[in-house]
């Protein structure tokens, strides 16, 4: 019975060494491309910051922009056009006041993401099957389901070619 508990606490060890270092590598369980594919990659969110944004009007949220490592190390060089395979990922919240926080200043002046807005987007670099777009395609996932249909990928494509110069990336890396 012993060796039977021992083996099994090893066999678990074992498990979760290996699943620390698949997260810990920061490369998604999925390759960049099965993002356009329909598949909401694993360890996005463990991609590096690239910037953060405050939208106001229509969209009024906070956005959180990462980046995975091609697309980290495009930046930080600052040499343009992206690698392919290079993945960008939006993540959006509601902009909140804290009255908690605004109680410490003594005026309002705080605020702080609330529930989460918009899904989660992303843009991935394929130049060849996006070629028509810029050689990005798009994405987006709302409660872990992609939801861009073909019309709102053009969509897409349309607000980003503002954007040509930087490769169609609207965000700028805040080192």
């Amino acid at each position: 019975m012993k060796r039977f508990v021992s083996t099994l606490i090893a066999t678990g060890t074992l498990g979760s060494v290996i699943g620390c270092i698949a997260l810990a590598s920061g490369q998604p369980d999925d390759t960049p491309g099965s993002v356009l594919g329909g598949k909401l990659p694993c360890g996005y969110r463990d991609w590096r910051l690239i910037s953060v944004a405050r939208e106001e009007g229509a969209l009024d949220d906070i956005r959180a922009v990462l980046g995975n490592d091609a697309a980290i190390k495009t930046y930080r060089e600052g040499k343009l056009p992206f690698p392919e395979s290079s993945a960008i990922a939006r993540l959006a919240w509601s902009c909140d006041v804290s009255e908690e926080n605004n109680k410490s200043f003594g005026k309002k002046q705080s605020y702080v993401a609330g529930h989460p807005k918009n899904g989660v987007q992303f843009m991935v670099k394929d130049s060849v099957k996006y070629a028509s777009t810029g050689g990005w395609g798009y994405a987006q996932f709302e409660d872990g389901k992609s939801v861009l249909d073909a019309a709102m990928i053009q969509k897409c494509f349309e607000c980003h070619k503002a954007c040509k110069d930087h490769d169609f990336v609207f965000t700028r890396y805040a080192p």
